[in-house]
């Protein structure tokens, strides 16, 4: 029996292969924009007319700390890391280059991530565009000899600027546009941290300062020595904690909010069931209560809400997820990641949906009658986030 959620997403595959000439919103990005209008050649060796692109822009941050963004970012993290089998890296590279011509000019990586490679795979598909796009990432965790050291930290001054070297080397850039911390380590006072950023800043290494699953009290304190553009945490339908924990504190400091996993790591697409496994030895999923069959089995009725709600609008379960985000806060910019292209002309067609405060306000509601079986996260990645 074909599963009725996974079916509405390949079907929208087939549909964005077939209409990929369809009408899309204004594209206004310099260089990118005017070789994809022109249907000229551009860094992957592709034509790209008349495809779905992105031009509305959004800013994290304020003041000196500002970063102007698309409405839109991507997560890279996917390409090679904790998400399965995945293409090789050519294919990613040339993918990722598709991302920036559709007009995404906010890109995700982390040292973490491969770890390392996939912070090559952005520095080298990016590097082409120059300053026509912004690559973040992150520093935090602890390595010996290579090796991530699992459950342990690192946020001492000497170790950031360790990492920042690697990190510019392998980004091939002069400056990280965006550096948070991935999580906040105990042993290292915030301060000490914030203070370390600050100086790369102004040594020129660094442009700006983020923190990444970081309680109000922690972000305050950061704030104060160095102000902070962005705050990265996990922020979904089905995990909307961030909205009292630290939104308020966002709002009134002017900080920039950029909610990984917007899809909760593919399963409000509607693509994944109990019959899914996650053991290639390349996907966290597999630890995590939210991906357990059990679990699985019963939030589909999570995405049942979203395919009954983008029934008569036109918008699949994706779409709804990302066009909840965007209508959330004009300070929001969530980083969707995908290997395959016809899920990011799905993505990027978002933009040209307008979620109102009614159609916030229903699908809330309509969820809010589901109860969500499970927890994002095992005992011990949860030990490691900050309150």
């Amino acid at each position: 029996m074909t599963n009725p959620t996974t079916s509405s997403r390949r079907n929208f595959v087939k549909f964005g292969a077939l209409l990929g000439a369809a009408a899309s919103t204004p594209f206004v990005l310099g260089g990118i924009a005017a070789r994809a209008q022109s249907g000229a050649p551009s860094p992957s060796g592709i034509a790209t007319p008349d495809l779905p692109t992105l031009g509305q822009r959004r800013t994290l941050g304020t003041g000196r700390a500002a970063m102007e963004v698309s409405a839109l970012g991507f997560g890279v993290m996917g390409m090679d890391h904790d998400r399965g089998e995945h293409p090789d890296r050519a294919a990613m590279i040339a993918l990722l280059r598709r991302v920036a011509e559709r007009g995404v000019t906010l890109f995700d990586t982390a040292e973490v991530y491969g770890p390392f490679t996939n912070e090559e795979i952005a520095g080298e598909a990016l590097q082409p565009f120059g300053d026509e796009v912004l690559v973040t990432t992150k520093f935090g965790f602890r390595f010996v000899d290579g090796k991530q050291v699992p459950g342990e930290l690192d946020s001492r001054p000497a170790n950031i600027r360790s990492v920042v070297e690697a990190s510019l080397r392998r980004m091939c850039v002069e400056a990280i546009e965006l550096l948070y911390q991935h999580r906040v380590d105990p042993n290292v006072p915030i301060e000490d941290v914030a203070g370390t950023v600050r100086d790369l800043i102004a040594e020129g290494k660094v442009k700006r300062f983020g923190l990444s699953e970081a309680g109000a009290d922690t972000i305050r304190r950061a704030h104060a020595v160095q102000p902070v553009t962005a705050v990265q945490s996990e922020y979904h339908l089905m995990w909307r904690e961030p909205e009292t924990k630290i939104f308020p504190t966002l709002q009134e400091l002017g900080i920039g909010f950029v909610p990984y996993s917007p899809v909760n790591r593919g399963f409000l697409t509607g693509a994944i069931t109990e019959y899914n496994r996650f053991d290639s030895g390349n996907d966290n999923r597999g630890d995590s209560p939210w991906f357990q069959p059990e679990a699985i089995r019963a939030n589909l009725a999570v995405v049942e809400v979203l395919n009954a709600f983008g029934r008569t609008r036109g918008m699949t379960p994706a779409q709804i997820s990302l066009a909840w985000l965007m209508a959330k806060q004009p300070w929001i910019v969530a980083i969707p990641g995908t290997t395959k292209l016809a899920h990011l002309d799905e993505n990027l067609r978002t933009a040209e949906f307008t979620m109102s405060a009614a159609d916030v306000a229903e699908l809330e509601t309509a969820l809010g009658k589901v109860e969500i079986v499970g927890t994002r996260y095992s005992a011990d990645q949860q030990a490691m986030i900050d309150s």
